[in-house]
């Protein structure tokens, strides 16, 4: 047997036979630590802690790991959660050594959030395999979850065919799923992953969270083979009665590609009463005959929930055919929410063919026209993008788009060129025309660089520097790139000045290094400390009120920024400018373009919390420690959200309805507290 496959089967053996000792010896006698964990965050001591987190002085936080009481070894291992720096993976075995079983789970999650080499030995070290009773239950369901995260993959195979859990093991049973899940967002998948998540996700005698954990991995993950068991995914479908689940289920319904599924899924459509399930049937139809379900979509284009019939159109967009293009055109000029006519008119002019010149000029006037006649940016954005769709319409498109007034339509502009440039068939669609086209499009990236508008440096700065198009020849100096980096505020536009310094650098033949957002914005503990034990925001919007309710444990430092900043009225007069139906709405850019903010960062704070149902809170970023104004609402669960956004707020079940109607561009009109 060669070398390296002895190995694996070494680590294979010894990963399952760790696990399986679980079930099979008895607890074996220890010395309980009996310690609670009791986060006062209104406590000095805490708040000092929380602040070398906040200003990452690590070497201050370390102390607290032989802290007497465990509420701040506790907090001090998930500050490292939050750091999530691999170099700080072995320090944080000392904790996970803990007899606190909370502790030990806090140093589990962490080190699955920093990573490095020696954390797979570290997490399978402190399994506690002989723990029949259930006294470590929390840490080791975050170990199998932190190995999900970090672990090499031999060691997927060892976990995904633990089959000894029953359905009373429910920590243990999250935390297999959670580490087959955490693989698959690593692009880690396997057939014996994928056997043990469709049985998970489909025996009704396991807990709920553990079915709907293994749901979601089925519809996120990509690549895998559902065909065989379409048959039980469908029958289960039918019967699954929690919405969170089923609308996890229908998309894996769609990935078996098989007759009977597609069957079901038509049938489920016509019952079904919750508008994300059904968006997400709209979803799975892709995978399937476009004859078979076109009927069925086109009738969803009238649906009076926006979300449904937005997912309809957006289905045409995706999956159309160049058949029913002028049938496009047709139901685009039809009497339907405008944003849907406009998704209508994209499907038209990307699947047209190109001998159509008649009906694909009509196709671009009418896009024009509702260009020019609207007054809601959004709309015009919009149609920024179907208007790229035929790609001779880019001087337009910057002629149009870069001297209208609003920010939101300035960068769909440059996003629209962009699509415009990444097309794989820019060489043959333009032909003998491409190097003019190329030379244009140069400069128009470098005016929109050189004008160092957040939005439009951000969204030309990658065209730039594509290697496939070579821009870098048309440009007779590069001194507009540094000249406009210069003007970039920051911290606040560092998703700018990433993006355009890692532009310089290819060019300049430099290995890009990201910049580091330092600390620029202290937590106001005075402010929180002001703070009722249990606040409320209310957000009154165009369409209703929402109601937030704090996660002031987890979150300090992200809900009294959130506070403030509502308190300060900020987000009054602002748009919720993003909305992507059945998953999120996302609020608080002063520009409505998403690039807006105020001119600070504040760290992220990652919790243990996770995003495992409709209407969590979270704040939006541009990658760790560059939050600041901008926030988004779940509008169903995302578990692949967890331990990358800072989760501090949740909203009421009785309000959840308005989220679901926000559309974007909808106003927050004011937010108060009670």
């Amino acid at each position: 047997m060669p070398e390296k496959r002895k190995n694996d089967m070494k680590v294979k053996h010894l990963f399952i036979g760790a696990l399986v000792a679980l079930i099979i010896f008895g607890c074996l006698p220890y010395e309980e630590e009996i310690a609670e964990i009791d986060l006062n965050i209104k406590d000095p001591a805490l708040q000092r802690l929380l602040d070398y987190q906040d200003r990452q002085e690590v070497d201050s936080i370390y102390p607290y790991f032989h802290h007497e009481d465990a509420t701040f070894r506790y907090a001090a291992a998930m500050a490292f959660a939050s750091i999530a720096q691999p170099e700080y993976t072995d320090t944080l075995s000392f904790l996970l050594q803990s007899k606190n079983d909370l502790v030990r789970a806090a140093a589990a999650f962490a080190i699955g959030q920093c990573g490095g080499d020696k954390a797979e030995k570290l997490l399978l070290d402190r399994f506690e395999r002989y723990d029949t009773i259930g006294y470590y239950k929390r840490s080791n369901r975050a170990i199998l979850e932190a190995i999900g995260k970090c672990g090499s993959e031999p060691l997927l195979e060892a976990l995904s065919t633990i089959s000894t859990y029953n359905e009373q093991d429910t920590a243990l049973l999250e935390g297999q799923a959670l580490g087959i899940y955490r693989y698959a967002l690593r692009g880690n998948t396997s057939f014996a992953g994928t056997s043990r998540m469709v049985e998970l996700a489909t025996g009704e005698q396991y807990p709920s969270s553990v079915r709907l954990i293994a749901a979601n991995y089925l519809s996120r993950a990509n690549g895998i083979k559902l065909d065989t068991f379409a048959v039980r995914l469908t029958t289960t479908t039918k019967s699954e009665p929690d919405p969170n689940i089923r609308m996890a289920l229908v998309i894996a319904m769609g990935k078996t590609q098989r007759p009977g599924a597609l069957e079901a899924l038509i049938s489920l459509f016509d019952s079904e009463r919750d508008h994300r399930v059904k968006g997400n049937i709209l979803r799975a139809f892709g995978n399937f005959d476009y004859a078979r379900t076109q009927a069925l979509v086109n009738a969803a284009l009238k649906d009076p929930n926006p979300n449904i019939a937005l997912r309809a159109a957006q289905f045409f967009v995706d999956y159309g055919i160049p058949e029913d293009a002028i049938s496009y055109r047709r139901t685009a000029r039809d009497t339907l929410p405008t944003k849907v006519q406009i998704l209508m008119y994209q499907a038209a002019n990307r699947h047209l063919p190109n001998y159509y010149a008649d009906t694909r000029g009509l196709i671009n006037y009418d896009l024009r026209r509702k260009f020019e006649q609207s007054f809601d940016p959004y709309e015009k954005a919009l149609a920024m993008r179907a208007l790229a769709e035929f790609p001779w319409n880019y001087r337009y498109i910057h002629d149009a788009g870069f001297r209208d007034s609003s920010f939101i339509v300035k960068t769909s502009a440059v996003d629209a060129l962009a699509a415009i440039s990444s097309r794989p068939d820019f060489d043959r669609f333009f032909g003998t025309g491409k190097r003019v086209v190329s030379r244009e499009l140069a400069r128009y990236f470098q005016e929109a660089v050189a004008t160092a508008d957040p939005g439009m440096v951000s969204g030309a700065a990658t065209p730039l520097r594509d290697k496939n198009r070579d821009y870098r020849s048309f440009l007779d100096s590069l001194d507009f790139l540094d000249k406009a980096l210069a003007k970039l505020r920051l911290p606040g536009e560092v998703e700018a000045y990433r993006a355009l310094k890692q532009t310089i650098d290819v060019f300049a033949g430099n290995e890009y290094q990201p910049y580091q957002v330092p600390h620029n914005h202290p937590i106001d503990w005075q402010a929180f400390n002001n703070l009722s034990d249990d606040p409320k925001a209310v957000i009154r919007t165009s369409k209703g009120t929402i109601i937030l309710e704090f996660y002031l444990q987890e979150a300090p430092a992200t809900a009294i920024n959130f506070i403030k900043l509502a308190r300060a009225k900020y987000f009054d007069g602002k748009n919720f400018h993003r909305v992507v139906p059945n998953f999120v709405i996302q609020g608080g850019c002063s520009r409505g373009d998403g690039y807006g903010g105020l001119d600070y960062t504040i760290r992220s704070e990652i919790s243990q919390l996770s995003y495992n149902d409709e209407g969590f809170v979270g704040m939006a970023s541009a990658g760790p420690h560059t939050e600041g104004t901008q926030f988004f609402i779940t509008h169903s669960p995302a578990l692949h959200l967890d331990g990358k956004f800072s989760i501090f707020a949740k909203v009421t079940k009785n309000t959840m309805d308005v989220v679901h109607q926000i559309e974007a561009g909808d106003l927050i009109e004011s937010v108060s507290f009670r």
